[in-house]
């Protein structure tokens, strides 16, 4: 798996410093910019690695900026588990920081030893190295979860159509609306709007779980094996056992848990299948069960009106040609059963693959 791309820049020579570089380690703390800040020689460094890249920011003894409009520098990262190092040039950016644009998304929640040697800040070459683990900015999971969401829990209207999303923490998870109005709505009544979904905890290490850890191999987030991060995060996703190769992969788990589950048993995603055996409340209408609860939170919105589901006191469940497809009224039915590819394509194009009916 290629970590980093190292095609962004061309690679150079690290400066030599001869007997005139100033190298210095110590525990760091946090600089003005939210980066790891330490001394180095008669400055400060503040190094901030994000998933768009590095910057490096300089500071003299009193914690005033220093110009780096006239500096370069060479920035070589190591990802821990990878013994292959990376190296980027660092060029003056419009905010007075030394920088280098690399995409490092495929690294969020490795451990990064970054090694940094600057020229033209200081009389001497300056060289120090920062160890850190890159975790994502709230800004960027909310980002990914709304677009994965697609429409609030609530209305069902599109995510951004009545403005900036409003994240709600209700049962554990972080769910998304579409305006102010409907999270009195969601706290009020969760167990309306959030069907079901496997529990994810986080758990210790049983004797039993050595074997266990040696038949999953790999890490379902990373795609990484198992302990080549220190020893591997034990999960429990709807009772069942699995295993991640860091506290950095919970997250990804937590908000796809049929998923990666999926990916650990080899299995279609749970409970792909809903049976017919329901009442009917006319011929080819059917009455839903607990059984079609997660499926009518995936699909949340009426093919045939594009309404939510409970608009019109459904949701009901009709046969699509031996796919479940879920409306808002009874009177739906008819355009479902005259065209049903038609509505199922509908339903892939959201994202929704409607379960099979037996």
């Amino acid at each position: 798996m290629a970590i980093l791309p190292t095609t962004l820049f061309a690679q150079q020579a690290v400066p030599d410093a001869g007997n005139h570089q100033h190298s210095q380690r110590q525990t760091s703390t946090t600089g003005p910019h939210k980066g790891t800040l330490k001394a180095v020689g008669n400055l400060q460094a503040e190094t901030l690695v994000t998933t768009a890249g590095l910057k490096v920011y300089l500071y003299d003894s009193g914690g005033k900026p220093v110009s780096v409009q006239q500096s370069r520098g060479v920035a070589s990262v190591s990802v821990e588990g990878n013994a292959k190092r990376y190296r980027y040039d660092l060029f003056p950016s419009e905010d007075n920081a030394l920088k280098a644009d690399v995409d490092l998304s495929r690294v969020v929640g490795r451990q990064l030893t970054v090694d940094v040697q600057l020229v033209g800040a200081a009389p001497d070459t300056l060289a120090y190295q920062d160890v850190m683990v890159l975790s994502p900015a709230q800004s960027e999971l909310d980002a990914v979860a709304i677009a994965r969401q697609k429409v609030c829990v609530v209305s069902g209207k599109p995510l951004g159509s009545m403005g900036n999303p409003v994240a709600v923490e209700v049962a554990g998870q972080r769910l998304f609306v579409c305006c102010a109005g409907c999270v009195d709505a969601l706290k009020a009544n969760p167990e309306k709007f959030i069907q079901a979904r496997p529990k994810v905890e986080v758990v210790k290490f049983t004797e039993s779980d050595a074997a266990l850890i040696t038949k999953q191999a790999v890490c379902p987030v990373m795609d990484e094996p198992l302990g080549g991060m220190g020893q591997p995060i034990k999960l429990l996703v709807g009772g069942k056992p699995l295993f991640l190769c860091c506290k950095g992969c919970i997250k990804k788990v937590q908000s796809e848990p049929e998923k990666y589950l999926a990916m650990v048993y080899k299995t279609a995603s749970p409970a792909s299948v809903v049976a017919t055996n329901t009442e009917q409340v006319r011929p080819g209408v059917f009455k839903v069960s607990d059984a079609d609860k997660r499926f009518i939170a995936a699909q949340k919105k009426c093919p045939v009106m594009d309404e939510p589901l409970d608009a019109m006191g459904g949701p009901y469940k009709v046969n699509a040609d031996g796919k479940a497809i879920y409306i808002c009224c009874p009177g739906c039915a008819k355009k479902i059963a005259a065209e049903p590819q038609k509505y199922l394509a509908v339903l892939k194009s959201q994202g929704v693959d409607a379960p099979e009916l037996r």
